[in-house]
Formats: C-alpha cells, structure tokens, sequence
C-alpha cells in the first residue's frame, strides 16, 4: 500500500522555485522524511543520490577539508553511482546533524551554487543541534516541518472515492449520511493506526490489529532508545516520565498539564529541558493558555498554563495501552480519555495547515474552556472539539458572548453546517479546515 504524501507538492513547488535555498527538512522519526525524499528524487528527478552521515561516517572528512560548493561536489560524486549534474541531480543529506560542517555548507550551497538541488534531514535535528550547539545557516535554508501522515492523506489511501467527494465539495451544507458515515469509519481506524507510515500500511493490508500494536511498540521503544542516546544523562529519566505521564495528564477533565502528575514534589524548573528536548524531538505540542484572544495571539500566552499532546494519535492511544476495540466501537465509553483522543487528533489535522504555529487555548475563571484557539490570518478563531453527538457545553458560547468572533468552530461526530458564524463540522474534515474557512468567508450562509 502507498501513502501518497502532500509535502512531495511542496517539493515540486520548491523545485522550480528560481530563488530556492537548500531544504532542512525537520520533522519526528518515523514519520517517513526519508521515503518522502527519496520517492521525490526518483519522480521529479533523472538522478537522485543520497548521503547518509550515520552510515558513511567517512563522508564527514570531505566537508571537513572545504568550503568550495564545487570541491564538494567532485567529492561527493566519488562516492555515489549516478551523476551529480546541477537542475538534473537531488542531492539528499541524511542524518545531517552527525556532521555539523555538512550543516554549514548548506550556506555555501545557497549562496555560491543555487543551481543545485540540495534536500537535509536529520534525525531528533532540533535536539542534536542544541546538544552540541550547532550553528544552523538561519536564512541559508528553507526549513519545512514534516508531520505524520494526515487523515486527509489516510482516506485517499484507504477510501478514495470518499476522498474525491470531500475535495470536490463547493458548499458548505449537510453530507451525505453514506459520506458522513464512511467518513466516521475511516477516522476512527486511523484513530487506531494514528499517522506513521508503517502503521498504517499493516492497518490498510490487512495485517490485522497485532501487526499495527507492533509497529507502534516498535516505534515507542525506539524513542526510548533515543532518550539514552540523545539526551543528557540526567535529563534522562525525566524525560521517560513526562512522556508517559502523557495519558494521564490528557486524562484529567481539564488537561492542563500538572507536574505533580508525573511524580510528587515535582517542580517546573526540573521538566522544563525535558519539555524542551521532546518539543525538540518533535514527540509533543505545547498549548499555552491565553489571557485573552488577541493579535498575535503568541503575545498573550500564559507561559505557566499549558497542555501538551502527542505527535500522533495512535502513538499516544499505544502509550495508553488503550485498545484498538474501544476506538473503533462507535458506542464506546471511556470517559475523559475519549476528549482527550479527539482533540489530540484535530489538533495533529490542523497542525500542517498553520505555517509553523500552535494553536492556543482559552479559559474564564474556570467556568469555561475553549480547547483550541488559533490565528488565521487577520483572524483569531476559536474552536471547540466534542469527542462524539452530544454538544452539551457552554464554553463556545461564552467565548462568543464575550469576544463575538466573526468565525466560531465546533468539531463533533455530526453533520456538517454553517449558521450565524458558526461551523460545525465533522472531526474527520479538520484536515479540509483551509478549505471549509475559505467557503465560509467567500459563501457565508447564515
């Protein structure tokens, strides 16, 4: 089974960009940036080669001996089979960050030699570079941010006419109740699987739950292997109990994140690094609470309130040892955990849709909440997500009464429509939340 990626359409745009820098592609591990790559290369491409900085440990001697973008390239070409020719020729750096002078002549690249096309990725980046203080080319490199796969890219995999109905959708009116309910099907086996690509791929073959139970573990335990390699040898063990404090801090009514959750006595100043090293890592988000919604929504986060969500869903239901029976029973009780799940998967939905922003939350003396807040042009635009039918709530309602948002959202497991500013829309179309805006805005119907 293929999963079709859309950040290989940012490739292409990249591609025939006339001012492109070299690309730093960041993103979680196992989130398939390597595929992406490669799979770029090969299609868009006469000849594609790759550099691995962790297997060919002797490539670092060539950027260690030059600057020279051409030197490099005589170089480099010794070690790969196909050509390096400039507009002909991807050149992939892999494992980057085992090599800082590889890092460096990204710059070089960008400024003496344009003509080539260069792609880096490396492993835990973000943590590896603030571990040994790399210097990144700020301004050299175009960063892109790689998520896991996206339910929009799960259904057009697993449901294409289904996807092909939502992205011909013109108006914003009630679905079908065959597309409504393929739709809620298809969200919760990818609830099951969550995004990363081997997981999904033993889900849509048919390998049955236990393969994807072990694809899953597989990854969990490689992150834990990561941590011993990866992090400060007495950051170590907080930062193994943050991340599996996770379900239980997502499982409290409110979900503000509580440091005695993840041991007695425990203080901010001792799980801020590991905070950090798994923001880093690209394994959580961190959603700050704001005093009020205002513009840029960044200038009003209270740094001491937050939540904090997986990367992925099926990673966090793994890591909460939940079942994937509970998931898929559409009648299933399993109380807070249930909201929890939903709104980490609308959250990881939008998150490739918001240009390297995280969206915030708001709440009012604690009588209301408003679980996601997030900054859409010149817009500030709340957004409230139900786990299931039920509505119940006034959180939504006492945010309108006091800001009167132009746009309001509400994410549940009903119909889609649009009525006096608010949308109210399946979880499974966050991923279409672009689009659903621009239908709003361009074809209001109140």
């Amino acid at each position: 089974m293929r999963i079709e990626r859309d950040i290989i359409k940012s490739f292409k745009q990249w591609k025939d960009d006339p001012d492109r820098k070299p690309i730093l592609l960041k993103g979680a591990r196992q989130i398939g940036k390597t595929w992406a790559m490669e799979t770029f290369g090969k299609e868009c491409f006469d000849y594609c080669v790759k550099f691995d900085f962790d297997r060919q440990a002797e490539l670092k001697s060539v950027f260690e001996t030059t600057k020279s973008p051409d030197r490099l390239v005589k170089e480099l070409a010794l070690y790969c089979e196909q050509p390096i020719v400039a507009g002909k020729t991807l050149m992939i750096f892999d494992e980057i960050q085992e090599c800082e002078a590889a890092l460096n002549s990204l710059k070089y690249f960008c400024e003496d030699a344009p003509q080539y096309h260069i792609i880096a990725a490396g492993s835990l980046l973000g943590v590896a570079v603030r571990r040994h203080r790399m210097t990144v080319p700020v301004g050299k490199v175009k960063v892109i941010k790689m998520f896991p796969v996206t339910f929009k890219e799960f259904l057009r995999a697993s449901d294409p006419s289904t996807y092909g109905w939502i992205e011909n959708l013109e108006d914003i009116c009630h679905l079908p109740t065959i597309i409504l309910n393929k739709l809620n099907s298809e969200y919760r086996r990818y609830q099951v699987s969550g995004g990363m690509p081997d997981a999904i791929v033993a889900l849509l073959d048919n390998k049955g739950v236990g393969a994807v139970e072990s694809v899953l573990q597989d990854i969990l335990d490689l992150y834990e292997l990561d941590f011993a390699k990866y992090a400060n040898p007495l950051e170590i063990p907080r930062i193994h109990a943050l991340w599996h404090s996770l379900p239980a801090q997502l499982s409290k009514e409110n979900r503000k994140f509580v440091y005695k959750v993840i041991k007695s006595g425990a203080r901010s100043k001792d799980y801020e690094d590991a905070l950090m090293w798994l923001e880093e890592a690209g394994m959580i988000y961190r959603v700050y609470d704001i005093s009020k919604p205002g513009m840029p929504l960044s200038a009003y986060q209270e740094t001491d309130a937050f939540k904090v969500y997986a990367c992925d869903c099926g990673l966090l239901r793994r890591l909460a040892h939940l079942p994937a029976s509970v998931v898929t029973d559409p009648i299933a009780n399993y109380s807070e955990f249930k909201g929890a799940m939903a709104e980490n998967a609308v959250l990881q939905s939008i998150m490739p849709l918001l240009d390297g922003m995280i969206p915030c939350y708001w709440t009012s003396d604690r009588k209301a909440e408003v679980e996601l807040v997030i900054q859409w042009d010149d817009k500030i635009i709340p957004i409230e997500v139900k786990a299931a039918h039920s509505i119940n709530g006034n959180s939504l309602a006492e945010y309108n009464k006091k800001y009167a948002p132009s746009i309001r959202i509400r994410f549940s497991m009903l119909n889609l429509q649009y009525n006096g500013g608010l949308l109210s829309c399946p979880s499974p179309l966050a991923g279409w939340l672009d689009k659903l805006l621009e239908l709003c805005i361009t074809h209001p119907i109140t």
